[in-house]
């Protein structure tokens, strides 16, 4: 039947528009939430997210003519490492060149976006250049932007992690029995190797409890082949007292430390929160109870103090709009105990609500790929957050064969939380979620 559907949406009313082709992005590594990788155990512990021997914040830039330019060192440190670029943010379209060579192109320049860029550098002195687009092609997709707005870019740092890393961390949580007192949580720790031939190195874990005391720990030993890329996963069983909740919004602290031929290679400290959620027609149920969504859409610049009043109004969740989400958003409704509804940063208002030739881009196929791309993105650089109960697909963008296979794509992770399209009207690719 959904097959149908699409080749119906795809065919029927004249025909799709099609729209004036954008650059598709390329050199960019697969999404995720920020990691800093740390040289000594110590500083992991810390954490303080500042500069260390293994993370810089990259400054002094200068502008001209739409491109950003800065320089920076590789130090002798790196090494037979690998050298990673992110940049947070940027207010259109971007290519990333490393001392004068193409290194990536990221179109969805509202998210975070990570470039490999090894093979471009150099031990010493080398320079970067972000040039962002004139004349942004995906305008169509974010309505949400000013016009005429300054070119501006986010914050860009540099990396130096292992050739075998730990390229993400996920999590996943349920109850196995209803009379239980006890939550089983999987964390999941993905490791990638960049080498030509096979490699081995040993993952060390230990999970801490919110009081500090130890609730798992151990190590394993993973060869991975030519650019592989596999995930070690442990259980543990948590009491469902110290489960995440906004009236007990409880972290526990994730260690993790990579060892190749003797030699530790990066430590990281992360905080993770446990939660089950599931949708039971339609209503979300949270830690096993009914959860009753009191919601409020925000825009991503929102402060800590404008969150601390809409919590005092009575609201407990809120709904993201199209834009740039600062990681400390999340951090700040992960303490604070707010849930959150993701937002893919799709909004195409400006096009009008018409399927035909000329309207929406969201029944143009030209588009599918960018559609599915920031949906995809903002799931994945968002998902580890406990705070984050729902993840929204796009706002005001009519609908067609564009969102349909978004969805489609989406519930190919299996995750419990709802996939939605505000404005789908009733149409099958929105998991239903009643506010």
């Amino acid at each position: 039947m959904r097959t149908l559907l699409l080749v119906l949406a795809f065919f029927s009313l004249c025909g799709t528009l099609q729209a004036q082709g954008y650059t598709p992005s390329y050199g960019k590594e697969r999404p995720r939430g920020s990691l800093i990788p740390y040289p000594t155990q110590q500083e992991a512990w810390i954490a303080d997210y500042n500069d260390n021997r293994y993370f810089k914040t990259l400054r002094d830039w200068t502008y001209d003519a739409h491109t950003f330019t800065t320089s920076f060192t590789v130090p002798f440190v790196w090494t037979n490492r690998q050298v990673l670029l992110r940049i947070d943010s940027a207010t259109a379209a971007y290519e990333v060149r490393v001392n004068g060579h193409a290194v990536g192109y990221n179109h969805d320049c509202s998210l975070p976006a990570e470039f490999n860029i090894t093979r471009s550098v150099a031990e010493g002195r080398n320079s970067l250049e972000i040039i962002l687009s004139e004349h942004s092609t995906t305008a169509p997709l974010e309505s949400w932007r000013p016009k005429n707005e300054a070119p501006t870019i986010g914050k860009v740092s540099i990396l130096s992690q292992p050739t075998m890393r730990i390229r993400d961390i996920t999590t996943k949580t349920w109850h196995t029995e209803s009379n239980d007192d006890m939550t089983t949580a999987e964390i999941g720790i993905v490791v990638k190797s960049d080498a030509l031939n096979p490699r081995t190195s040993r993952i060390y874990y230990e999970l801490l409890a919110p009081d500090g005391t130890p609730a798992a720990a151990g190590h394993d030993d993973m060869t991975l082949d030519m650019r592989r890329e596999d995930t070690l996963r442990f259980l543990v069983r948590i009491p469902d007292t110290l489960q995440w909740s906004p009236a007990r919004p409880v972290r526990y602290t994730l260690r993790l430390k990579t060892q190749h031929e003797g030699r530790y290679t990066e430590y990281l400290e992360e905080a993770v929160g446990f939660r089950t959620v599931e949708i039971h027609d339609g209503r979300p149920i949270i830690n096993g109870s009914p959860a009753e969504l009191r919601i409020c859409e925000v825009r991503p610049g929102i402060t800590e103090h404008e969150i601390d009043s809409l919590r005092l109004e009575g609201y407990n969740t809120l709904q993201l709009l199209p834009g740039v989400v600062p990681e400390s958003f999340y951090e700040t409704c992960n303490r604070k105990g707010l849930y959150v509804i993701a937002q893919a940063p799709v909004e195409s208002r400006h096009s009008g609500l018409s399927r035909r030739k000329g309207g929406n881009p969201s029944n143009d196929t030209v588009w599918q790929s960018a559609f599915i791309e920031r949906a995809d993105e903002s799931y994945h650089i968002s998902k580890r957050h406990p705070s984050v109960i729902a993840f929204s697909l796009a706002r005001h963008s009519a609908n067609g064969i564009c969102l349909y296979e978004t969805y489609l794509h989406m519930k190919q992770y299996d995750d419990s939380r709802p996939f939605i399209y505000p404005e789908a009207a009733g149409e099958w690719n929105s998991d239903r979620l009643k506010y």
